[in-house]
């Protein structure tokens, strides 16, 4: 592809050989908050995805890397870039041109937590940590590489974010605990992400990152509701996919704090219907 339009719509080659695996359970490392002033941006790995793999802040997801290109980007961010890259979405983009484009979307700065070594290629396990937005391409082969700066919501206090917030944080734990009573078939995922999720998102302190790429805290709780819980159906997951999305594209914490709480609220709903059926 000619670089002016990989400059214009930053269109790689397809991500094909990249596949998430089902989230496993971390917990996160004891970090330290960096006082120094927050960089306008960040120069860091970047890797792409399909649109149906958004990634959001405090989401964790583990992909198995295998190819040369994508191995080499594992070293840059283990090595030189403080375990950080950027995970991001292309999206076709409709045109009259006969050669497919491809828009970058919802980028979110990842964290790697940790790294299974394989015979072939690397298991890799990442949490989302910030949105960020591709501000310039600086390299693209053997993989892309860029600058990016932080995306935040437009800072509010008042009463009812407090309350927002309590209520976030009890639904949550009450869906944890309601599906940690499920009996789920040992090949389903791990039944804690929502409440590994809340834990990193109540983090006070964060190693290797400058304070402007951490989100405050009611920001980084509103995206924690938006998780995986047990026996999710297809179109379930679908519906969560879109969650993701339009929290990602909003600025408003109390908005994506009602959002969450509902979404949270109807996946108790959704457990507590498979409790009374397993119990009959």
């Amino acid at each position: 592809m000619a670089a002016s339009a990989l400059l214009r719509l930053l269109s790689p080659s397809s991500p094909a050989s990249l596949h998430a695996r089902a989230t496993r359970r971390r917990h996160p490392r004891a970090v330290v908050r960096c006082s120094s002033p927050s960089p306008a941006s960040l120069d860091l790995p970047l890797l792409s995805f399909q649109p149906a793999e958004v990634l959001i802040p405090s989401e964790c997801k583990t992909l198995h890397l295998y190819e040369a290109r994508y191995l080499a980007l594992l070293e840059e961010a283990l090595y030189r870039k403080n375990n950080s890259f950027v995970h991001f979405v292309l999206d076709p983009v409709v045109s009259g041109s006969p050669k497919a484009s491809f828009a970058v979307r919802h980028g979110c700065l990842v964290q790697i937590e940790s790294v299974e070594r394989l015979d072939i290629g690397a298991l890799v396990s990442i949490r989302g940590v910030c949105r960020v937005n591709i501000i310039n391409l600086l390299q693209m082969e053997p993989y892309l590489r860029g600058d990016v700066s932080p995306i935040m919501d437009i800072s509010s206090e008042s009463i009812e974010l407090g309350l927002r917030i309590s209520k976030l944080r009890e639904s949550m734990c009450n869906l944890h605990s309601l599906q940690m009573k499920l009996k789920v078939p040992e090949d389903e995922p791990l039944q804690t992400n929502i409440k590994a999720s809340l834990l990193w998102s109540e983090k006070e302190i964060f190693e290797e990152y400058n304070e402007g790429f951490i989100p405050a805290l009611p920001e980084r709780l509103s995206f924690a509701a938006y998780q995986t819980v047990s026996g999710m159906s297809e179109a379930e997951l679908l519906s969560l996919q879109k969650y993701k999305i339009q929290a990602m594209d909003s600025t408003n914490t109390l908005e994506r704090l009602n959002s969450g709480i509902e979404y949270v609220e109807h996946n108790i709903g959704m457990i507590a219907a498979r409790l009374a059926i397993q119990n009959i």
